[in-house]
């Protein structure tokens, strides 16, 4: 992509090709593999479609900040039109302590601003059902002036959302992924910088057998007509009441 990026905010879903067996495996059980996979495609699809929409009222430009290179056409077809597609396999030289998910965050959060955009905001591929209008709050607090720092926390301790003005390697160095600290740690770093960090109202990630039976039940905030397809296609809400889903939610 070219053009004039100034006063947007880039906003990049962390994302990867839905396979089988590669995608979504903390849902695997309750589901299958292949169902895992179905339903992390519409994950998608209304991830960057809810990004389109928020497009409409703040001026935000959509990425697929992805892995690896190779999966774009596998991708491309589940995501929404217009949603661009930035490498972010973390594969740069980093500065020291950044490891792991947090050498692609920050490989997302460069290449963002590294176009021109005034700010950038990584974004987590985990809920689908995510209100509109969080993003475009985001993208308002960070147009506005003086360097600040964004976050949306989620329900379990980690984000899904952190909008940077500036790609502070501090940011995401020693921070224990895919842990209940991982929320508490990014703070710890903006407050270590110095850096005025503003927080969002806290949504939910579906990446377990719990947050995966309450999608089901509530749907609440976007509508994510793609999930709900995927989901009446699996029969899943029938299986609200399988033994078996039950336990794994448990």
């Amino acid at each position: 992509m070219t053009g004039d990026y100034s006063n947007t905010v880039a906003v990049g879903v962390m994302a990867k090709a839905p396979e089988a067996g590669r995608s979504k495996t903390r849902l695997c059980p309750p589901l299958m593999p292949e169902q895992a996979a179905t339903l992390s495609a519409a994950f998608l699809h209304d991830t960057t479609d809810s990004m389109a929409a928020a497009s409409r009222w703040a001026p935000i430009v959509a990425y697929a900040a992805y892995a690896p290179v190779g999966s774009e056409a596998l991708l491309g077809r589940h995501l929404a039109p217009g949603t661009a597609l930035l490498p972010a396999d973390g594969s740069p030289p980093m500065p020291w302590g950044i490891q792991g998910f947090g050498r692609c965050l920050h490989h997302a959060i460069q290449s963002m601003l590294a176009r021109g955009h005034t700010a950038a905001c990584v974004l987590s591929a985990d809920s689908p059902t995510l209100p509109t209008g969080l993003l475009v709050r985001a993208a308002q607090l960070l147009l506005a002036p003086g360097e600040r720092a964004v976050l949306g926390p989620a329900e379990d301790g980690g984000y899904y959302l952190l909008g940077l003005k500036t790609a502070y390697p501090a940011m995401f160095r020693d921070i224990t992924w895919s842990t209940a600290s991982v929320g508490e740690q990014t703070r710890d770093r903006a407050r270590s910088l110095g850096l005025p960090l503003v927080e969002l109202d806290s949504w939910y990630d579906v990446d377990d057998a719990a947050s995966l039976r309450r999608l089901l039940a509530e749907m609440g905030g976007y509508a994510a007509p793609e999930t709900n397809m995927a989901i009446d296609r699996l029969g899943l809400r029938q299986a609200l009441t399988d033994s078996i889903f039950l336990k794994a939610a448990e």
